[in-house]
């Protein structure tokens, strides 16, 4: 895929790994719209990624299917074109399932698993159009389930059967589809805050580099579903 002016729709992109990548896409000459939850928020993360011309601010609740159709919309009103899209918003909450709330696993539901779902649907004419490509942001969560996880796990591992049977149907309009399963990232994810006790970790910006990558791959090949962990993981 030349690059250059190519579009791409990132959710959960005003920070961490959304972030991360919109920033190496933008470098790499691409325009981006990167969306959330809350308007100011996407708005701030776009006044730093760069001019109106090349980024877009879009508020929109992937678990509503009308706010993606929405945001898609403006897109292409804007640009006229959706080469890329990535499924990258979630959310996490971590109890043992006697303690896990039912208000919480419908939210991961909702948005991790039926937000890309709503992501695809509301994006897929475009993509034959432009035969484009389609990212979802899984985890390693999802073939490695793990105690408190019963929920998340859930969604993640849903992430990555949908995603992989979503690669069989599409692959006939020459859209690519894949996921991303990383490990441990330095990201805003569960609230964390990134500081230098996270060097170890992935950093949003390498996921940013993985996506390039994909996209630059030559069109008879597929890379389906990426395993991503750290080199070395903290050990103290």
């Amino acid at each position: 895929m030349d690059l250059k002016d190519k579009v791409a729709y990132i959710t959960g992109g005003s920070k961490g790994i959304g972030y991360g990548v919109a920033q190496k896409l933008l470098a790499a000459g691409m325009r981006v719209a990167i969306s959330g939850r809350t308007l100011e928020s996407v708005q701030k993360a776009a006044q730093k990624l760069g001019g109106e011309d090349r980024v877009m601010a879009l508020a929109s609740d992937v678990s509503n299917p009308k706010d993606e159709m929405t945001a898609v919309r403006r897109v292409l009103d804007k640009w006229g074109q959706l080469d890329l899209v990535l499924a990258n918003a979630g959310v996490g909450h971590f109890a043992p399932i006697d303690e896990l709330s039912e208000s919480d696993w419908h939210q991961m539901i909702d948005t991790n698993l039926s937000g890309v779902f709503h992501t695809l649907k509301a994006s897929v004419e475009a993509l034959k159009r432009s035969r484009g490509y389609y990212i979802t942001l899984a985890s390693l969560a999802g073939t490695n389930f793990f105690p408190n996880g019963a929920g998340y796990n859930a969604t993640k591992f849903g992430v990555v059967g949908f995603t992989q049977a979503v690669m069989l149907d599409l692959r006939k309009y020459d859209i690519k589809v894949s996921t991303i399963m990383p490990g441990s990232v330095a990201s805003y994810f569960n609230d964390h805050e990134p500081s230098a006790k996270d060097a170890w970790k992935i950093q949003p910006e390498d996921i940013g580099d993985l996506v390039l990558d994909l996209l630059k791959m030559h069109p008879r090949t597929l890379p389906s579903k990426i395993e991503v962990r750290p080199t070395r993981p903290d050990n103290k």
